[in-house]
């Protein structure tokens, strides 16, 4: 899929897939799946704030829970100028990729694309664990 659509399906998760009554800061993502399915998320906070949960683990886990473990591409739109993945989501995102295209956007026309190294580098995955990397389920 091209960046502008992705940016595109983000831009809209972030407008109409959120829940932040209490922050009001929006963020939306689109990621796709190397099969080409897309899976779309908005961040979803509550009260207390610790079960928060943020757009890119929204849509990666609704990928993961119809059988996709691969990341190909992830775009993510803020309500601030380049908002990137936060740590536990950079984690997530490597968990289901090595080196997926991380697009960070502001509009379909302004925007960034990172790789993993780039935003976690030394990273630590499924392969580091004592194990074959294909018994993941």
């Amino acid at each position: 899929m091209e960046y502008k659509k992705l940016i595109e399906l983000a831009i809209d998760a972030r407008d109409n897939m959120t829940y932040t009554p209490y922050s009001h800061f929006n963020v939306g993502c689109a990621v796709e799946m190397e099969d080409g399915s897309v899976y779309t998320g908005g961040n979803i906070e509550i009260a207390s704030y610790s079960p928060t949960n943020c757009a890119e683990r929204t849509a990666i886990f609704k990928a993961v829970s119809e059988g996709k473990r691969e990341i190909k591409k992830i775009a993510v739109v803020g309500d601030s100028d380049y908002t990137f993945p936060c740590g536990v989501c950079r984690q997530v995102i490597r968990e289901f990729s090595k080196n997926p295209e991380i697009i960070v956007a502001n509009s379909t026309e302004d925007y960034k694309i990172f790789g993993m190294e780039e935003i976690l580098p030394h990273s630590f995955g499924p392969e580091d664990l004592d194990g074959d990397e294909n018994d993941r389920k």
